[in-house]
């Protein structure tokens, strides 16, 4: 954000992304109350516009998610590679640890959810951790030129603030896990609403804050050149100046801790997209069966995985670069592929509460939501070669992707459901 932009607006970034989630959270809670299957987008599509398109954009998140979970796997081996020759340990190549890593997340896919959540929770609490520390010594300490706040003027925000609020965009990838995990929550209609807007709170205020030290703890304005000069170490080297050597030793393993973290949601969320779809009759119907004893879906948690294995293991074969040619298209088609997400959802919400009530506040702001990520898409398109790190044309092939999927969806619509759509009983996942 900081490089890439040229500017230190990223605080301002992740507040109007924020301000954006926040009417799309409105409409979403909104009609949980409408929507009794899991699916997330899916459902809600589905429920506002129709089944061909609710199986489009649930074509589109499993793709999304798909491909963002690839990316993470890549930069996740060549960072977990590093750091284990870092620490002393052999040098062995990004793959391996790649595999690894899937390894550990396919096991706890396998399983009920409640042991991915403990596992998530205390990764979580651990990195929240060390970033609050990084950022009370940073505030209390001040940076080389004290406490600036370049960052909210108009300077700082500089010409690249587009940029800055399109990675902002990115911390919000996963929002719906709320509504995706229904299933599992024991009170949906009261936890999805609350956990909705926690986290759209929580991660704008969070972000920003963080984002803000950082930015003062290299010196404001100055950090601009200091984030370019090494993007990939910004952080690291900022714990290292205010927290030693062993908070930046600390840092470090948290990063990658937090990129696992990533990794294994990625595949929760894609193996129950796909389980929803296997009950929709669009994948096999064993696909769409729950596990006995653990209660999950574990068949699809498993096609996700082996998936993984053969997508990463042709890329590695391909001797493509972790972080330049795996991760930066792969979030391309990710970033284009849930931003059209959020604005069909945002788009259905409308379409619902219209029909159902006319021009009410929910469909006001419903209505606003759409305007708003309508532009967030835009910018997001714009901005698509810089995520990429290729050329136009890739960034096009990459754009291109969740559009074939969302047509292919589309068009396998036609096929009947395994479970009706007012189904208020759904099967555990």
């Amino acid at each position: 954000m900081i490089a890439l932009g040229q500017g230190v607006g990223a605080p301002v970034g992740f507040l109007v992304a924020g301000g954006v989630f926040a009417l799309f959270a409105a409409g979403f809670v909104a009609m949980t109350h409408y929507v009794n299957k899991a699916g997330a987008f899916y459902a809600y599509v589905e429920r506002g516009l129709g089944r061909r398109a609710g199986i489009g954009s649930a074509l589109v998140a499993y793709a999304a998610y798909m491909a963002t979970m690839l990316g993470v796997y890549g930069f996740l081996g060549a960072v977990l590679s590093t750091l284990v020759s870092d620490f002393g340990g052999p040098i062995l190549p990004w793959w391996v640890m790649s595999f690894v890593v899937m390894g550990i997340c396919g096991f706890l896919g396998y399983r009920h959810i409640e042991l991915s959540v403990k596992v998530l929770g205390i990764f979580l609490i651990s990195e929240i951790a060390i970033v609050v520390i990084l950022d009370a010594v940073i505030f209390a300490r001040g940076g080389s030129e004290g406490i600036t706040f370049d960052s909210f003027t108009a300077a700082g925000i500089g010409g690249g603030f587009g940029v800055a609020v399109l990675f902002a965009l990115f911390g919000f990838v996963g929002v719906e896990a709320t509504a995706i995990f229904r299933d599992e929550a024991k009170d949906p209609q009261r936890t999805i609403k609350r956990a909705t807007y926690w986290a759209v709170g929580i991660i704008a205020g969070f972000y920003a804050v963080s984002s803000w030290a950082l930015i003062e703890g290299n010196g404001g304005a100055a950090a601009v050149a200091i984030a370019t000069e090494d993007p990939n170490n910004f952080t690291i080297n900022t714990a290292g100046a205010f927290l030693g050597m062993v908070g930046k030793d600390v840092t470090q393993v948290l990063l990658v801790v937090s990129l696992f973290a990533a990794a294994l949601s990625f595949h929760n969320i894609s193996a129950r997209y796909k389980f929803v779809l296997a009950q929709q009759g669009i994948y096999p119907a064993s696909w769409g069966v729950a596990h006995p004893e653990h209660q999950a879906p574990s068949r699809s948690s498993l096609v996700v995985s082996i998936i993984s294995v053969v997508v990463i293991g042709v890329f590695a074969v391909l001797q493509l670069d972790p972080l330049l040619e795996i991760f930066g298209p792969m979030g391309g088609i990710g970033i284009t592929g849930l931003a059209s997400l959020w604005l069909l959802t945002a788009l259905a919400v409308t379409v619902f509460f219209a029909r159902k009530g006319g021009m009410s506040r929910t469909t006001v702001v419903a209505g606003l939501a759409v305007v708003a990520l309508a532009a967030s898409l835009v910018l997001i398109l714009v901005n698509l070669p810089v995520i990429v790190g290729g050329t136009v044309l890739l960034a096009v092939m990459m754009g291109a992707i969740p559009v074939v999927f969302f047509v292919i969806g589309v068009l396998m619509g036609s096929r009947p459901s395994r479970t009706p759509l007012d189904q208020t009983e759904p099967a555990n996942c």
